[in-house]
């Protein structure tokens, strides 16, 4: 089972008994306001499910890590990226409302950058919503640059939303 450390966090791999966490990541209106628009709950359990299987850098779906605070040892989220193509991955990350704007944003994000190095990858990318100004500020602070604009690429409820495409290159 993978583990990664930070000063203030650790990172383990996410398992069946975290639906709970990851119900109410995916429920919680702030925390997707510039995500999803509303999901059911079995579209939510699809996405767990598909995130459960042990992952490789072959794997088709997402590394999904839990992040867990280690003076509390309060679930804070989930971060964790998938393979786009060799050597290049999308990275995100989800906070609960209670722990956004902590610096926790920031720190999970340099430890999933610090692992994608780590097993070889050559560059990361990041879609923020547009309007999603926390996110995009956590991606500067990172390292990510601002490559593009896809005009209209995104329908939550009844709005049509740009999408912010970030790079980061790590070679």
């Amino acid at each position: 089972m993978l583990a990664l450390h930070t000063e203030q966090l650790y990172f383990r791999t996410m398992v069946e008994s975290d639906w709970p966490l990851f119900l109410r990541l995916h429920s919680e209106p702030q925390t997707m306001q510039f995500v999803f628009g509303e999901i059911a709950e079995e579209q939510i359990r699809k996405g767990f499910d598909h995130r459960l299987p042990a992952w490789t850098p072959q794997s088709e779906h997402w590394l999904c890590l839990v992040v867990v605070d280690k003076a509390s040892e309060q679930e804070l989220g989930v971060s964790g990226f998938r393979i786009l193509s060799p050597g290049h991955a999308e990275v995100g990350t989800l906070l609960l409302p209670e722990f956004q704007g902590k610096g926790f944003g920031t720190e999970s994000r340099r430890a999933i950058i610090d692992y994608a190095a780590a097993i070889g990858l050559d560059s990361l990318e990041s879609t923020v919503t547009d309007g999603n100004i926390a996110s995009c500020k956590v991606l500067e602070k990172c390292g990510f640059v601002f490559e593009r604009r896809v005009p209209h690429a995104y329908q939550i409820g009844d709005q049509w939303f740009d999408d912010l495409i970030y790079q980061l290159r790590l070679t």
